[in-house]
């Protein structure tokens, strides 16, 4: 863990969480999935940070709707990570209900 430490310091450096760029989102989230693939089960970060990481990543997820988007099977790997890490119970221990409903309400007007 101590030999990745700089790279997990650098992804939540503010000025990237917070960025606008719809592109840098989807790599930024890219990035919180290896992450979460490699520290698995443990999670290297707070519950503050991990609320704002789990906002990030429920974000990208309105792409999925673009099927001919430049980062559709990013989009796709991050929710296939999402589950297999089933971290909509994370999500849960960490009282982001209100995120899940998010979650679902997009997956739910993309299908239909």
């Amino acid at each position: 863990m101590e030999a990745i430490q700089p790279c997990l310091t650098a992804v939540v450096r503010k000025e990237l969480l917070k960025h606008q760029d719809q592109d840098v989102k989807v790599l930024l989230a890219t990035c919180f999935c290896e992450i979460t693939r490699i520290t698995a089960p443990e999670a290297p970060y707070s519950d503050d940070v991990l609320r704002t990481i789990f906002r990030l990543i429920v974000g990208t997820f309105g792409g999925l709707a673009d099927v001919n988007s430049h980062y559709f099977s990013r989009r796709v790997a991050i929710l296939e990570t999402v589950a297999r890490y089933r971290a909509c119970v994370v999500m849960l221990d960490l009282e982001c209900n209100d995120l899940i409903t998010d979650m679902f309400q997009t997956f739910l007007e993309i299908v239909r």
